[in-house]
């Protein structure tokens, strides 16, 4: 199985700027350095497929001196590049770079030779091409939990998976063959957290004591944005995030910003958080679908969250969760567990709890095998 992955320019800029000359070595190097970072799923997949005895491994097919690095490792430098690798030049054009990094990543492919191909990031490849890895025999699979790609790329893949219940029934209606797949917590960020001396556990001595890490563009988050600068007013929080370039002149949220928290820092923030607030975008569609809920629960945060249709299937609000409906109501919680601690702990156990219990890749990739495999025989 090849789990073909991309993560965010953002962080991947951040991540070589902290390590000067990492672009220069191994693609084993770098591939170990980019998933010791935990962004997103790191290598959460193939970790838990190899351990139910398949082959698996990830690429991350936007990772330009990672993906470079690997085409001049398996001599495909010069045919690809015309060069003998390297990094590219900024002189070339966006989309010919992007028709670069594809051709590396069909390239590895070929290589590997998987009977899986898993896109985590339906806006890579285009449609003929997915038409094609399936003419060679493979099983493509989407995963899909934000917005719509082409309809016709939907169409080329063998499987679409999804966090998304509204997708569920409109695709199959379609023919397009889908399954409900809730994302989930990767518990080996528990000890990544260890070994930076960070306890994640909720009774531990924590930092913050209201937070939150998240995307900050109104342009994307508008109804959200309204909510966090009426928080970042009236209570003490602690932001992170990306997207501030976007946010008015006088924005409350700018006077309480940290900077950015990618992966493992993101971790750090959260597991030093004793409250973080979390709130979904319009493609969730009224539905509990997003990663920061098992992120946040994980390490052992007091999730405050907007809900959604499915919570309930998820979390017991209430108990293992709290949630909000109204910008008033979210402020009247807030200040409430702020004041009441052995409260506000004893929910935060009870979410770490189902998440590990429940909510972990090792759980999930298990479903996810069993749907595979299915499909192979």
């Amino acid at each position: 199985m090849l789990v073909v992955d991309t993560y965010y320019p953002a962080f991947l800029a951040a991540h070589y700027a902290a390590s000067p000359g990492l672009q220069r070595r191994s693609y084993e190097e770098q591939w170990d350095a980019l998933m010791r970072r935990r962004f997103g799923t790191s290598d959460a997949y193939s970790y838990h497929f190899r351990r139910l005895g398949h082959e698996a491994t990830e690429i991350v097919a936007n990772c330009e001196p990672l993906q470079l690095a690997w085409a001049h490792e398996h001599g495909v430098a010069r045919r690809l590049l015309g060069r003998a690798g390297g990094i590219l030049p900024r002189p070339v054009r966006p989309l010919a770079r992007r028709s670069i990094l594809v051709s590396v990543a069909l390239a590895q492919i070929e290589r590997l030779q998987p009977d899986v191909v898993y896109l985590q990031d339906l806006w890579f490849f285009g449609a003929r091409t997915l038409a094609s890895l399936r003419r060679q025999g493979r099983l493509v699979v989407g995963q899909l939990a934000s917005q719509l790609p082409p309809m016709r790329r939907l169409r080329s893949l063998n499987l679409v998976t999804t966090a998304l219940p509204q997708y569920v029934e409109q695709f199959r209606r379609l023919g397009i063959e889908t399954e409900y797949f809730q994302i989930a917590f990767y518990e080996r960020v528990l000890g990544s957290l260890r070994r930076l001396e960070v306890e994640p556990m909720p009774q531990s001595s924590r930092r913050y004591g209201l937070t939150f890490v998240g995307g900050l563009s109104p342009k994307l988050y508008a109804e959200g944005n309204r909510m966090l600068e009426r928080v970042a007013r009236e209570l003490p929080l602690d932001v992170w995030g990306f997207g501030t370039e976007d946010l008015p002149v006088g924005s409350a949220i700018l006077g309480r910003h940290r900077g950015e928290a990618w992966g493992l820092d993101m971790y750090n923030v959260l597991a030093q958080s004793r409250i973080t607030l979390n709130r979904h975008g319009e493609v969730a569609g009224g539905y509990a679908a997003n990663m920061r809920m098992f992120e946040a629960t994980g390490v052992g945060a007091l999730l405050v969250t907007d809900g959604g249709k499915n919570l309930s299937e998820l979390f017991d609000p209430g108990r293992e969760v709290v949630t909000y409906k109204t910008e008033d109501d979210l402020i009247e919680k807030l200040r409430h567990y702020i004041e009441h601690d052995a409260e506000r702990q004893e929910i935060a156990v009870a979410g770490q709890e189902r998440t590990l219990r429940e909510h972990t890749y090792e759980q999930r990739i298990g479903e996810l095998a069993r749907m595979l495999e299915a499909r192979l025989r």
